[in-house]
């Protein structure tokens, strides 16, 4: 074991405990991939994530760093919020890009990061699958949310590496009073989104469950998640090309998506991140 820099970020919020927290360890050089997973379970939050050069054929694309990123019992593809907040960190760290974006490698290939002022955005990687749910699935997601099947106004896949069962209710404040059933819906990764009421200061108001290696679990503010909504939202006409979503609302969170179009083809996702914990662990 030795000693390595740590840093726990709060991403998409300005404010420190407001937002989602990731571990991020600044080197993850000669750790294996169970080490990767026994810490990322002993932080006991919903990420951790490893930065690690990047390989050949990433250095060639462009890629300035790589990063592994874990969940509690396995690891992910990609995800929302641990891009931003290994970026961050990164950055924070004396990181300097090759190029006027960032370029982070991980499981799902490259993904372009920009800085927009004092907030972090990052372009959606493409969809691996979309269109619209089975039936049967709309059918258990509701019943599994204690919502009758006419609650659920719309549907699609939007997995971009997690495979998100997205729906859209009739309200924010449906949303809000949803309470998931863990034995019907333990195996799905389901996000929620709806319009929030006129005046309010946020298009949107999303929640994401998730298994876990606990079962059943939300979670406060979701990258991954916002950015295929945004994909399949946009795509069919149901959201405004630039607009704001809160997440972990339900959770005593504030969480702030900033979600815009640029072009016909990419969409950036971003938030506000801020450091809580700069220091050193042992691994």
């Amino acid at each position: 074991m030795r000693q390595r820099p740590f840093k726990q970020v709060d991403v998409f919020t300005g404010t420190p405990y407001a937002g989602n927290p990731l571990a991020v360890v600044l080197d993850g050089g000669d750790l294996s991939t169970e080490d990767m997973q026994r810490f990322t379970d002993w932080t006991n939050l919903s990420e951790c994530t490893f930065l690690l050069p990047p390989t050949d054929e990433g250095r060639a694309g462009g890629a300035d760093y790589r990063v592994r990123i874990f969940c509690p019992g396995r690891e992910l593809p990609f995800a929302g919020h641990p891009t931003l907040g290994s970026c961050h960190a990164w950055l924070e760290a004396g990181g300097q890009p090759r190029a006027a974006h960032v370029v982070q490698e991980c499981g799902v290939g490259l993904v372009r990061i920009r800085r927009d002022g004092t907030r972090l955005a990052f372009a959606a990687p493409p969809l691996r699958r979309s269109g619209p749910l089975d039936e049967a699935d709309v059918a258990l997601i509701a019943r599994g949310l204690g919502l009758a099947r006419n609650d659920v106004l719309a549907h699609a896949w939007c997995e971009n590496g997690p495979p998100w069962r997205a729906v859209m209710l009739r309200s924010a404040e449906q949303v809000l009073s949803v309470r998931a059933d863990a034995t019907l819906l333990g195996e799905m990764e389901i996000g929620l989104v709806a319009p929030q009421a006129a005046g309010a200061d946020t298009a949107f108001e999303v929640r994401a469950f998730f298994r876990s290696h606990q079962g059943l679990a939300e979670d406060p503010v979701t990258g991954s998640l916002n950015a295929a909504l945004a994909q399949w939202l946009i795509g069919a006409g149901l959201a405004p090309d630039l607009y704001v979503a809160a997440q972990g609302t339900a959770m005593g969170r504030a969480g702030r998506v900033h979600i815009e179009r640029e072009g016909s083809e990419t969409i950036w996702v971003g938030g506000g991140s801020v450091t809580c914990i700069d220091g050193q662990v042992t691994l």
